[in-house]
């Protein structure tokens, strides 16, 4: 399915945010913001993890929003350790529903991206919520509840960035347990593993 590409700038707290909408153009009643890795190891919104869930989002009819944090790309601003770039996401989030009305959202992210991702989820209730190698050492009080809504996480048992053993223990302590895929041999970046990473998200937004 292929999604028409648009590159614009939402306004966040800090400034201007650039910003990529893919839009399948057709009638699901959801949309997805995808927010990506740590600003100060390279991470923007065009790095293959988040490019591979936001495709796999849209292969699935759902638009999605993929956007520089605050600092990064064109985007105003400086890095703000987590707490300005959920500001942002929700900002993003905001444009989303004024775009598509009624939809509902999916909050997905990769490592740094997928903490902001589960701080965003309480501050809203999402239809969906994916989060690939969640760096969990950004993890605080803010983050802490279990977000009222289906949750996938995928971890690679051979990360060297973020711990496996402290993901799944985690996840695995969490009341209700979110949906765990634990993907053997993939590093942080899961290189040559990408495909099983869009084979987990698509598997998720079908089966919840």
């Amino acid at each position: 399915m292929t999604a028409a590409r648009e590159r614009l700038m939402i306004q966040g707290p800090a400034g201007a945010l650039e910003a990529i909408v893919e839009d399948p153009g057709t009638a699901d009643t959801r949309y997805g913001v995808v927010c990506h890795p740590h600003p100060k190891f390279g991470g923007t919104m065009d790095n293959k993890v988040v490019t591979t869930v936001a495709r796999a989002l849209q292969g699935q009819g759902i638009p999605t929003v993929r956007f520089n944090f605050r600092g990064v790309g064109a985007s105003a601003g400086g890095f703000d350790e987590g707490s300005g770039e959920t500001d942002d996401a929700d900002a993003v989030a905001s444009w989303g529903d004024a775009r598509w009305p009624q939809r509902t959202l999916v909050i997905a992210g990769f490592s740094f991206g997928a903490m902001v991702a589960l701080r965003l989820a309480q501050r809203r209730l999402p239809g969906q919520l994916i989060t690939v190698a969640p760096a969990i050492r950004h993890l605080d009080a803010a983050a802490a509840a279990v977000p009222r809504c289906p949750w996938l996480i995928v971890q690679g048992d051979a990360d060297d960035v973020v711990e496996p053993a402290g993901v799944i223990f985690w996840a695995e302590h969490l009341e209700p347990r979110p949906r765990l895929i634990v993907l053997p041999g993939a590093g942080h970046f899961f290189h040559g593993r990408l495909h099983d990473v869009r084979d987990a998200v698509i598997d998720a937004i079908r089966n919840g």
